[in-house]
């Protein structure tokens, strides 16, 4: 099947609703297939995490045309427990994950100067 991306196998440090929670706070209008290539998910799962994600509260979204604008509810607290004592929100969250991909993006352009340096 054209489109599916390659399964993963093991276990990650990041779960798939942190990752489409973070594809959506990246673009509040992606589409749910940009978001399942973006997370390397199908895009049933997809729809299954915002279902999972809406009916938590997590998020909601409105109908615009004929795609959605998703809203993120940044001060609602994690679900575990450890999480949840320590008042932890989705806001903490989505802040680590944008610094990570921050620092990330940086040491990529560091690297590629690095290798174009060398030719």
């Amino acid at each position: 099947m054209d489109g599916v991306p390659e399964p993963h196998a093991g276990w990650t440090f990041i779960t798939n609703h942190a990752r489409v929670l973070a594809a959506i706070a990246d673009n509040q209008n992606a589409r749910i297939r940009d978001i399942a290539a973006h997370c390397r998910l199908t895009e049933r799962a997809v729809q299954k995490i915002i279902s999972d994600l809406e009916e938590s509260s997590f998020l909601s979204h409105t109908r615009e045309g004929r795609g959605n604008t998703y809203r993120i509810a940044p001060g609602k607290t994690l679900r575990h427990p450890a999480e949840a004592d320590a008042g932890l929100t989705v806001a903490s969250l989505l802040g680590l994950l944008a610094h990570d991909e921050a620092h990330r993006a940086v040491q990529s352009r560091g690297d590629e100067r690095q290798s174009a340096d060398r030719t």
